[in-house]
């Protein structure tokens, strides 16, 4: 494919370990467009998810997991900001909807700016609140039940939700792993709907199990197997002229 000239988003050589033996993410090297969906599908086991939340730094968490390579932000090494400060810039999303079970709708949204400490009036609070319920199409739906707990909503207002708090905090990329993968039919589609509709002001990678959304979805396809990136291209080039067999294999349904 042609090449990227303005990556928002630059992964180089990153690999990621378990233990000393065991690598689940092999020498990736990608680029990523601002302002695009970049589909990231292969078998289970593959290290789609594992690729998403090195990204987001999420490994640090546990000491057995080690990380090398390079990830750069508009430039800038994501490895060495704060990692409040990165997850400000890069957002997620996960598989089932998670939001805060004890806080309002409200302060769900606002979750991000409480946890980094970021005092704001109230006339702020309001706005940002609004705009990012806007934002995910939400807002006409719980205007009237901003005070109730987001685990009052539906599987898929919940979903939404999360996606409002993630943008809450403007991040110029957004994660998402497996977003609709615990969703029914019409909240997905809604669901889909709304990332294509976000793509104009947040970059999106999302992980996904599902080919057909990938190819409605998404402008550009990375294909991982056994912890290796395999095949990066635009999808509709992906999905009808696939360069290598195992990415063939994968889109005919022969690996799953």
């Amino acid at each position: 494919m042609e090449d990227i000239l303005n990556p928002i988003l630059e992964i180089k050589d990153l690999c990621v370990s378990y233990t000393s033996k065991v690598m689940a993410v092999k020498h990736v090297t990608v680029a990523i467009e601002k302002n695009s969906i970049t589909a990231i599908m292969g078998p289970s086991g593959c290290g789609k998810s594992t690729l998403l939340r090195a990204i987001n730094r999420m490994h640090e968490l546990y000491r057995n997991i080690r990380v090398t390579g390079e990830i750069l932000l508009n430039g800038e090494d994501v490895m060495e900001m704060d990692p409040t400060e990165e997850r400000r810039h890069i957002g997620m999303v996960f598989q089932r909807p998670n939001p805060f079970p004890t806080m309002s709708i409200y302060d769900n949204v606002l979750a991000g700016y409480k946890l980094n400490g970021i005092r704001l009036p109230k006339s702020k609070k309001d706005e940002i609140v609004e705009t990012n319920l806007r934002n995910v199409a939400l807002w006409d739906e719980v205007k009237d039940s901003l005070n109730k707990r987001g685990t009052f909503l539906s599987g898929g207002q919940q979903q939404r939700l999360c996606i409002a708090r993630a943008l809450a905090l403007r991040p110029d990329v957004l994660l998402m792993d497996e977003p609709t993968s615990a969703l029914d039919p019409i909240a997905t589609k809604y669901c889909e709907e709304l990332m294509d509709d976000l793509k104009k002001q947040v970059t999106i990678l999302i992980v996904t199990h599902n080919m057909s959304q990938a190819k409605r979805i998404s402008d550009r396809s990375m294909f991982m197997f056994l912890g290796d990136l395999i095949e990066y291209d635009d999808t509709t080039t992906m999905f009808s002229h696939p360069k290598d067999p195992r990415t063939l294999s994968y889109l005919n349904g022969k690996m799953g």
